[in-house]
């Protein structure tokens, strides 16, 4: 098995409401991609392959990262749909879409409980195909040859790490709003499996000056 390297795109449309609005990245997005690609090759860091999502913003953050490589890009790679799911939340149980991150802050474990309980109807997909999924994807990039590099998204990270730690629920949620964006999250090959070894780091974005460029959504 490989090292997989999992980076979160950059900042998006985050004035979004819905899924189409919020798939592109902000200047700001661009600029987060920028600095880690040019991180990644100062520090020597080389990847024998890489992966992305279809969505728009994960093209433009590998796009921005130039990481010098044929990217593939992976439907089973994308992220969840939270605008559709919380805009269904909101319609059959009342759960009123967050205005504020304090609110998203408490939204996010409810919709993802309500979610796998099978209480969204008309549901995307399920809390279980999103899971076998994310978990089929990262075990082939794995069992390729090389290091890998996959750019993604948020919620796709946290199930990773799900995946290969037995998050709960609870825990789940807390990984997913604490990833920030173009962070980047690494597994390491055992003999029983992927291992969590890096979380949510931003070494490009440490640098004196660049405080303001940490984001979250």
């Amino acid at each position: 098995m490989s090292h997989v390297t999992l980076v979160r795109h950059g900042q998006a449309n985050t004035a979004a409401r819905d899924e189409r609005s919020y798939d592109r990245l902000s200047d700001l997005g661009r600029q987060q991609a920028r600095w880690l690609g040019e991180h990644m090759r100062g520090t020597g860091e080389r990847f024998a392959r890489a992966y992305r999502g279809t969505l728009t913003r994960h093209r433009e953050t590998a796009e921005e990262m130039a990481l010098g490589l044929e990217v593939v890009a992976d439907a089973r790679l994308n992220e969840l749909e939270y605008f559709t799911m919380a805009q269904l939340c909101a319609e059959q149980h009342g759960v009123a879409m967050p205005e504020s991150r304090e609110a998203f802050i408490l939204h996010l474990p409810r919709l993802f409980t309500i979610w796998r309980e099978g209480g969204l109807e008309g549901a995307p997909e399920s809390f279980e195909s999103f899971e076998s999924r994310v978990g089929e994807a990262l075990h082939e990039i794995a069992c390729g040859e090389g290091r890998a590099v996959v750019v993604t998204s948020g919620g796709l990270i946290g199930m990773a790490m799900r995946v290969t730690m037995g998050l709960g629920m609870g825990a789940l949620a807390h990984a997913c709003l604490a990833i920030e964006n173009s962070s980047v999250h690494r597994f390491q090959p055992l003999a029983t499996g992927l291992a969590l070894t890096q979380f949510n780091a931003v070494p490009h974005l440490e640098a004196p000056g660049r405080a303001y460029a940490r984001t979250h959504l």
